[in-house]
């Protein structure tokens, strides 16, 4: 990454779902006998939270570079019904090395939702492919 592009502390990005049948914690029951109830899921939360900090890094990116979740630390602390807007925020803090830290925080109409911290790394994604496909072989 060229150090002439700096990323200033404090800046923001969103990322916003209406939550639909997939986005449910019930939905993602995997074997009979496993139950959820029909709320926003805590995965798809820390998902949207991603999705928020993905966009803060976008400026710094160069082509066949992305970036990549490394760490997260959530509280999912309201249920949110289907049908409902959600929105998360992601604030970018600073950096520990080379992962980028982020306060993010998700709410809907009735409040906030969850919140926590979040770490991204830049990768360029020749690399990340590359490693992912030494895993299976």
């Amino acid at each position: 990454m060229p150090l002439q592009k700096q990323l200033e502390l404090n800046t923001t990005a969103t990322a916003q779902l209406v939550v639909g049948p997939n986005d449910l914690a019930s939905s993602i029951a995997s074997e009979t006998g496993d139950e959820f109830p029909p709320v926003f899921a805590t995965a798809k939360m820390v998902a949207l939270m991603e999705i928020a900090g993905s966009r803060v890094l976008l400026p710094l990116l160069e082509p066949g570079e992305l970036s990549v979740g490394v760490t997260v630390d959530i509280t999912h602390t309201a249920p949110t019904p289907p049908g409902v807007q959600v929105t998360a925020t992601a604030r970018y803090t600073g950096r520990e090395g080379k992962l980028f830290v982020f306060e993010v925080s998700a709410s809907d109409p009735g409040g906030e939702i969850g919140r926590g911290w979040h770490k991204r790394a830049i990768v360029t994604t020749e690399r990340l492919q590359s490693g992912a496909a030494r895993r299976i072989g």
